[in-house]
């Protein structure tokens, strides 16, 4: 008993005592989730906590005007009522880091979901980074093992690498995301679960928070029935535990599903302040919340740690030229593209090679690497491109050398891109098995 009470006693030995007057302000309207508060003065990004009966509501301050803060719930508004008090508290723009978090799953706002006890943690980190120079950054030179065949052999990553991967609704973007947290070589594993099912949440915490993994991985999930702030909030808190860990020199992946509900909920917020939608609704506030996210993930030269960024971009209707899509892969380093119609081929995972691009694997790999990386996407481009010929019998033998080996060795090529969902393969074997593949041909 007094073991778990002493987490408690050192943060109130090093709290330090506020004789200001307490401040607070009272609710004045409340319209579509946005509350406008008056009598109060507090920075955008101040949390709040707002009176009602016997319990309390927390808020988060998103604006002001004429006077009024402007501020957003982090819950339910019901039992809101006209002149509830308001409070600031907490340090306005900082989240809660440190090793307490390991092991972990939390919601946006740091507090536990897992059933265990409550996380006490001495350090803080800003919401939106720590912003560095960009000669800050160093460059990407060596090669990350995810653990999946196709990824390491044709679209090779680099540790401090920022990848995205690019689909529509189930096609087996999820999935691909478990078979490289099950896989990768990372020694920090910190994952944002923003905006999905909260199935998806409970599903995955009970594969990947047991055992050995457990102790060096953090969960953070905001499902998508939260309010939009604190979904927002949580990809932040993700974030913000990879930086403070980079900090320290070690190597972190990251990784974030989704950045399109992220962007969602940056539209939501935007829109209830006003802001006209710009691309297809999306006011610009709202993709430039994906590009902040995007652009803290990387390497550090000061601590020589890392973040390799691993984030999700969901296609709306398949459209490859979805606001959210473009913006992403225009910023990201590689982006992985998954295709419906290879999935319902039974292709899994559904990688569509030819358009999916690694821009650092030039810079990581031997030359022999890239050749026969090069060597397997113009097989498959050659093939797919005819395919419709050749599955009605139209396309003559010997016309075309490329296409003819194409056709000669289409189950191979097609074996190597597929993997069970458990199986792990590392880097070396990826390797091997490319070099095998066509080496000899």
């Amino acid at each position: 008993m007094l073991n778990s009470a002493l987490p408690l006693l050192d943060r109130m030995d090093d709290a330090r005592l506020d004789f200001a007057p307490r401040r607070y302000g009272l609710v004045s309207a409340c319209d579509g989730g946005l509350l406008e508060v008056s009598g109060l003065s507090v920075p955008i990004g101040g949390q709040c906590r707002i009176a009602h009966g016997s319990g309390s509501l927390a808020a988060e301050a998103i604006g002001f005007r004429n006077g009024h803060m402007l501020m957003m719930l982090l819950g339910d508004p019901v039992l809101l009522r006209p002149g509830a008090r308001v409070r600031p508290e907490g340090r306005p723009g900082m989240l809660p880091v440190g090793e307490a978090f390991l092991g972990r799953a939390v919601d946006g706002e740091g507090k536990p979901i897992d059933g265990g006890g409550p996380i006490s943690s001495k350090h803080e980190w800003p919401a939106g980074g720590v912003r560095a120079g960009a000669l800050d950054r160093s460059p990407v030179r060596e090669s990350f093992d995810v653990g999946v065949r196709a990824l390491n052999a044709l679209t090779t990553f680099g540790v401090g690498q920022r990848i995205g991967i690019m689909a529509g609704s189930g096609v087996g973007k999820s999935v691909l995301l478990d078979m490289i947290a099950h896989g990768a070589e990372a020694e920090i594993v910190i994952v944002g679960l923003i905006g999905e099912r909260a199935r998806e949440v409970s599903d995955f915490v009970e594969r990947h928070m047991a055992g050995s993994k457990r102790s060096r991985s953090v969960v953070v999930a905001v499902p998508a029935d939260h309010a939009p702030n604190l979904r927002i909030r949580g990809a932040m808190l993700a974030t913000s535990l990879a930086e403070y860990f980079r900090a320290q020199g070690r190597k972190v992946l990251l990784i974030m599903d989704s950045l399109t509900r992220v962007a969602h909920a940056g539209r939501e917020i935007a829109l209830l302040l006003g802001e006209p939608g710009a691309a297809r609704g999306y006011p610009p506030s709202a993709l430039a919340t994906i590009t902040k996210l995007v652009e803290r993930a990387g390497n550090s030269a000061e601590s020589g740690g890392s973040v390799t960024g691993l984030y999700t971009v969901l296609a709306d209707g398949d459209n490859q030229d979805d606001p959210v899509v473009d913006t992403a892969r225009s910023i990201l380093d590689g982006h992985v593209v998954l295709s419906r119609d290879l999935a319902q081929r039974g292709q899994y995972p559904a990688i569509d090679i030819a358009a999916s691009l690694s821009r650092v694997m030039n810079d990581i790999v031997a030359p022999d690497h890239q050749v026969l990386a090069r060597q397997f996407r113009a097989l498959i481009a050659s093939y797919e491109a005819n395919r419709d010929l050749v599955l009605m019998g139209a396309y003559r033998a010997g016309a075309d050398p490329q296409l003819d080996r194409a056709i000669a060795m289409h189950d191979a090529l097609v074996q190597f891109l597929g993997q069970s969902q458990r199986e792990v393969v590392p880097l070396d074997d990826s390797i091997a098995a490319l070099t095998m593949l066509l080496g000899g041909q």
